[in-house]
């Protein structure tokens, strides 16, 4: 009764949605149901995700995957080709996978207590959205935390990501089946271009409900605004907020960038994703099942983590082509957004978090 009842909030949502013309998260895509796909043709070689795990089970099972990005999106793309075709066809049909985009599900939070509670089988959760309920995770989101790319995914495929994990599984009861990536995130806005932090002055800017982001950019100047990230293009389309931050494969695939004419390269926070599934539902699968999941999560981490690296690279000439005027932040004005970082939300993050966990986040910088 209680999953059927979730099926039917979802769907009610997801009508509403559409009634209502979007919330600037379907660009192009399809609100009509699970098993979606903007585009039918397959952009990844179906040769590299073949599942290679023997599966002797025939139990008939299905999973059902919530996440708030576009059909456009890498996050969307990997979960269709390298996790739902790849599954579907090792099991003969057994195991059946619905992909829900666009927060057709709800929130993030609402797709964390739905796993919890059963009612969901697995979902993309971003570091934010589990800070919230462990408090540890706030440290992904620590401004200037990692230098580079390839540092922040050494450290999340490493020690520190280990640890996190753990807390995960341990703390609330779900399996991090992989990190993937939204990249670093940038800053855009309505108003006028932002050079430095002083152009950040009485700005309303929607941040990710994240203390840590909310307390940094209280300290920049702005007036930091936390809402959900279904709620964000209308909120920026009406100027209920003046700017938000995002990496650029979430400007550009979500069309952010057509509200918001002014965008700055700031790369002050990472923000990492984990693919998650509830520890009650996949312990209680069979032993093949839980291998090939484990095995087909792999491939679509790996190829997410690939894939939106590219696309953050890539889609910034996008934006500009779009008519948005684009800022690179001077080597000067970037160290004064990382100054401000130091010290006003490091202190309280070593008392929160721990000195520990943040030095270990860092040591995979050097």
């Amino acid at each position: 009764m209680k999953k059927l009842l979730a099926l039917a909030l979802a769907m009610a949502m997801a009508l509403s949605l559409t009634a209502c013309g979007g919330d600037g998260n379907t660009s192009g895509g399809n609100t009509s149901g699970g098993n979606t796909s903007a585009d039918t043709s397959s952009t990844i070689d179906p040769s590299k995700v073949a599942l290679t795990t023997e599966i002797t089970s025939t139990d008939q099972i299905t999973i059902r995957i919530a996440h708030d990005t576009s059909e456009q999106h890498p996050s969307h793309i990997v979960l269709e080709e390298a996790f739902k075709a790849p599954l579907e066809a090792a099991s003969n049909g057994n195991i059946t996978v619905e992909i829900y985009p666009n927060s057709m599900l709800g929130s993030l939070t609402e797709n964390f207590n739905s796993i919890q509670m059963g009612d969901l089988e697995m979902a993309y959760l971003n570091d934010s959205i589990i800070s919230g309920f462990i408090p540890e995770f706030n440290v992904v989101g620590l401004p200037y935390l990692f230098t580079s790319v390839d540092n922040a995914h050494a450290a999340l495929l490493g020690e520190f990501g280990d640890e996190l994990s753990q807390m995960l599984y341990d703390q609330q009861g779900l399996i991090n089946l992989g990190w993937c990536d939204v990249g670093f995130r940038n800053l855009t806005n309505s108003k006028h271009p932002i050079t430095s932090v002083a152009d950040l002055s009485g700005l309303k800017i929607r941040t990710q409900t994240n203390d840590v982001h909310v307390a940094y950019f209280d300290a920049l100047g702005a007036l930091p605004t936390p809402m959900s990230f279904n709620e964000l293009y209308s909120a920026l389309q009406q100027k209920t907020v003046d700017g938000q931050e995002n990496p650029t494969a979430m400007i550009w695939n979500n069309n952010i960038w057509e509200v918001q004419p002014y965008m700055t390269v700031s790369e002050h926070v990472w923000t990492a994703t984990t693919l998650c599934i509830g520890a009650e539902f996949f312990e209680g699968l069979p032993e093949d099942y839980q291998a090939v999941i484990q095995e087909a999560a792999d491939n679509t981490t790996r190829l997410q983590r690939e894939m939106i690296t590219q696309q953050n690279e890539e889609l910034l000439q996008n934006i500009i082509d779009g008519g948005v005027e684009v800022v690179e932040l001077t080597d000067e004005a970037k160290q004064e957004f990382i100054d401000i970082a130091q010290e006003s939300v490091y202190p309280q993050a070593a008392q929160d978090y721990g000195q520990e966990l943040i030095d270990l986040a860092l040591s995979f910088n050097e």
